[in-house]
């Protein structure tokens, strides 16, 4: 399998939603553009922020949407088209619901599990053929409290478990990049924090 040549950080631009849950992804991102003094720059054309990353000696695009989250799909397709990249070349990371706070997963295809970010890259694709980094949240317990939760900060204790995760995916990221994703997977699946 290729390796990746595409991130994308899924998130809501602006600052009212900077550190929310829902930002998991964009803030997946940054970290990971943070580490190597990467600077951000908007590309209109493309709809989002860039910024391009060495990651095991491979050059890696970053993107994060300045679209809402519902109309990521729109910034993820525009990005591939102009970099020439496949869909198989590209991860989604994203805020998981269904896993708590200090749990990442690799994964690869797949539904969109209510993620609307997910939902529309998969509606504009006409597939689910790419690599997400699922980033637990935690679940606030009953279906009607979900969008209060993920629009809101998550508790400081919380807050640590996401950024322990974000430097256990950040750690595999050589590996998934040059293509061996079963050693990501395993080793991200069964780190301890």
């Amino acid at each position: 399998m290729t390796g990746l040549r595409l991130i994308v950080g899924l998130g809501n631009p602006g600052p009212e939603h900077a550190r929310t849950r829902h930002n998991a992804g964009f803030h997946f991102v940054e970290a990971l553009a943070e580490r190597q003094g990467a600077r951000w720059a908007l590309e209109s054309k493309l709809f989002g922020e860039v910024a391009k990353v060495d990651i095991g000696g491979q050059p890696v695009w970053l993107l994060k949407p300045a679209t809402f989250m519902n109309l990521s799909g729109k910034s993820v397709t525009a990005a591939q088209r102009f970099w020439k990249i496949e869909p198989e070349q590209t991860l989604l990371a994203h805020d998981e619901l269904d896993m708590p706070p200090g749990v990442a997963r690799l994964k690869f295809d797949g539904g969109h599990g209510g993620q609307n970010g997910l939902r529309d890259t998969i509606r504009l694709l006409g597939h689910g053929k790419f690599h997400r980094l699922r980033l637990g949240i935690g679940h606030p317990g009953h279906k009607d409290r979900v969008v209060g939760w993920v629009l809101n900060r998550p508790s400081p204790q919380d807050a640590v478990l996401m950024d322990q995760a974000i430097d256990a995916a950040i750690d595999v990221m050589p590996l998934a990049v040059a293509g061996d994703f079963n050693e990501a997977m395993k080793r991200l699946h069964t780190a301890r924090p």
